[in-house]
């Protein structure tokens, strides 16, 4: 179809029902529909779609019409998707040229062809293909494209691709890349492996001149602007405020067990495997803020995923807590001789490591959501919350259930 005609078809269902023909629209294609399109329908579709979704429609369009479109959407909305166009300065996403075009591998040679021209294309070498699912599946040359027959598949010519970027990857890798490959186009990809650009060799070798660096992730507190040789003095500087703060939510976690002083007076084998309940906790919540923040920071989630993400971790955590209260109850039970402590210990394990994997998911989603950087702050937050969880969680359980202790 031509886009107005399209769009027009597109206008006349509800916005749910537009948004999922959307996702099957490539790239090029639903960007001149999307023009077509009066501002509350298209407003209401990038409303609906998945975030990652309307960002890259949004950053393909033209810039007057796409700050457009922002001052119409819902605050929360237009504020999500600034950031998700916002890559990083070292990045290949902030490089990369967004003016593309894909096509379905399934399409004939002569459906391609009438594309071009209903799209009104000019500068064009390989034609990149998306298979059913959406994703890059080959490319096709523009000579190959001429000299096939009408009714031969897209996918029958093709191409295997020689290579692919990733938005977040450091731009230096990309252009190295190009130079080993002797590529001029290289396709990107987002962090759900959805087309949104290409990488143009031409367009870089300003850039092949300069001296690139990604910047360290200060997860535990250190600054950005530290290098290894930095002074001594500005290192404490910059780690000392952390240092403090970090000092006192482990006066908080000290507290909890203050609350419990008598309890492990009495059964002094809880103060043995106090660290055991800390330390599983403290694992289970690191391994849940490593990967959300891989997710933010590949922009893999935002910050709506929030459920998600902690539904998938409490999942993982409430398995993993059960495997490892098996081991650990068993340990301990061959070590006191104690079905109490055993049970203490296990119950502890479920508790403590399902708490402490939704924190590490929410952690950084929430300081995400509060325009707070996440990875400056999240590990010694996420350290108090699962301090404390594998303490209460701990001595809690070993309170309610004393009965079955034995003193000593």
């Amino acid at each position: 179809m031509f886009p107005e005609k399209a769009a027009q078809l597109l206008s006349e269902q509800p916005a749910e029902v537009a948004a999922a023909v959307w996702r099957h629209l490539p790239p090029g294609v639903a960007d001149n529909v999307l023009l077509y399109l009066a501002d509350k329908e298209a407003t209401d579709l990038l409303t609906s779609m998945e975030a990652g979704s309307s960002a890259a429609l949004l950053n393909r369009i033209d810039a007057e019409k796409r700050e457009q479109l922002f001052a119409l959407l819902d605050v929360g909305v237009a504020k999500e998707l600034k950031e998700l166009l916002a890559y990083p300065a070292n990045s290949t996403g902030a490089i990369m040229s967004t003016d593309i075009m894909a096509f379905s591998e399934n399409m004939t040679v002569r459906e391609a062809v009438t594309q071009l021209r209903n799209q009104k294309v000019k500068d064009l070498n390989h034609l990149f293909l998306l298979n059913d699912e959406m994703f890059l599946n080959g490319q096709v040359p523009v000579q190959r494209l001429a000299l096939a027959d009408d009714e031969e598949t897209l996918a029958s010519i093709a191409i295997p691709l020689k290579a692919y970027a990733k938005a977040m990857d450091p731009k230096h890798e990309v252009m190295g890349e190009l130079e080993r490959l002797k590529i001029d186009v290289m396709p990107v990809v987002d962090g759900n492996d959805r087309f949104v650009g290409v990488v143009r060799g031409r367009h870089l070798l300003g850039d092949l001149k300069g001296i690139l660096a990604a910047d360290m992730l200060t997860m535990v507190g250190a600054s950005k602007d530290e290098r290894a040789l930095s002074s001594s003095w500005f290192a404490v500087k910059k780690r000392l405020p952390w240092l403090q703060i970090n000092l006192m939510t482990a006066f908080m976690a000290s507290g909890v067990v203050a609350m419990f002083e008598s309890t492990i007076a009495t059964y002094t084998a809880l103060a043995i495997l106090l660290p055991i309940a800390a330390g599983q906790s403290g694992n289970t919540g690191a391994q849940a803020l490593a990967v959300t923040m891989r997710g933010l920071t590949l922009r893999e989630i935002t910050v709506r995923h929030w459920f998600a993400v902690a539904r998938k971790e409490a999942g993982a955590a409430l398995i993993n807590g059960l495997a490892i209260a098996a081991t650990c109850g068993a340990g301990v039970y061959f070590w006191s001789k104690s079905t109490g402590l055993a049970l203490i210990i296990a119950l502890a394990m479920v508790s403590s490591m399902t708490i402490a994997a939704v924190s590490g998911a929410l952690v950084p989603i929430i300081l995400k959501k509060l325009g707070q950087d996440p990875a400056l702050s999240s590990s010694i937050i996420l350290t108090t919350v699962t301090d404390i969880a594998g303490f209460m969680s701990f001595l809690g359980i070993a309170s309610m259930l004393s009965g079955m202790l034995e003193a000593g």
